[in-house]
């Protein structure tokens, strides 16, 4: 991928870029850009800036939504998990405790609303911020550039959410009635601090989400060819056992929590190395059209 090109004001486009059969003024020809005018580097970061503001502020803005069903998002998402009628229960046949939250400090109910809000407008959010992000960077993209820019702006956003509706889903409902369950003596009683709650929950769905983004790194890791195919493959045993170390972090100390985390994990890099297979059949054909 070449270094961002210029992005460019209307009228010194319609003044230095020549135009296409139907009208349209591009930067395509035979696969590569007009010579154009360029911005200083001022001007890319003040571009970077406004593009930065406007995603902030649709975040800001979609959170201020989300503030108007605090009500249903704090007594359906995060109190959810904590009650035993949770439909994810019937789902697994677990017969659940009920989970009984307790506030120890004076703001813990406060900020546990406000977090609330905010981490569901983040999710939310999250594809506005990267369209802006996107709307910066591909007018300095070749048409093939995009193309692959495309996909992987859409899949990174379409495993954060799948990943954080696995760690939603799966994980926390699975590690709250472990925590609940789990006792050293029957005079203590399990009751849990809702600011730890809110923290465990955000843990567990954020973190999971995070690491469903792994296809996406490594996408962009074998684009500038810093990992391969092979290099992937032979490294398969240490995957494997950081995806165990990573799943037993996230997760309760039981096999069977640490294996629903771990497995997806697994089925993750291997998807990596088919990804990182076809990027570098497209660079070698690339290569080969370029010799031609």
């Amino acid at each position: 991928m070449k270094l961002l090109r210029s992005r460019f004001s209307k009228k010194s486009t319609e003044l230095a870029a020549p135009t296409h059969g139907d009208g349209a003024v591009g930067p395509v020809a035979g696969g590569k850009p007009y010579d154009l005018p360029e911005m200083t580097f001022i001007e890319h970061l003040e571009d970077l800036r406004w593009s930065l503001i406007k995603g902030l502020v649709a975040l800001f803005t979609i959170t201020i939504v989300c503030s108007f069903f605090s009500t249903w998002i704090i007594d359906t998402i995060l109190m959810g998990p904590a009650r035993p009628t949770f439909f994810m229960y019937d789902f697994f046949g677990i017969d659940a405790r009920e989970i009984y939250l307790q506030n120890r400090k004076p703001t813990g109910q406060f900020f546990a609303h406000i977090g609330t809000i905010v981490a569901v407008g983040l999710v939310i959010g999250s594809p506005v911020l990267v369209y802006f992000l996107w709307k910066f960077i591909e007018p300095g993209l070749y048409p093939h550039e995009r193309k692959g820019m495309r996909f992987a702006a859409f899949f990174a956003t379409f495993f954060f959410i799948l990943g954080i509706l696995f760690g939603y889903l799966i994980v926390t409902p699975l590690a709250l009635q472990f925590f609940a369950t789990y006792e050293i003596s029957p005079q203590i009683v399990n009751e849990f601090d809702i600011s730890s709650y809110f923290n465990m929950v955000t843990m567990w769905a954020m973190g999971v989400g995070l690491l469903f983004e792994l296809p996406v790194i490594l996408y962009f890791l074998a684009k500038v060819g810093i990992v391969t195919a092979p290099m992937l493959r032979a490294s398969r045993k240490y995957a494997f056992i950081i995806n165990l170390i990573l799943a037993a972090v996230l997760t309760p100390p039981d096999p069977i929590s640490q294996s629903l985390v771990a497995i997806p994990l697994v089925l993750l890099y291997e998807v990596s190395i088919l990804i990182a297979v076809r990027v570098e059949r497209q660079r070698d054909r690339e290569m080969k059209a370029a010799l031609e």
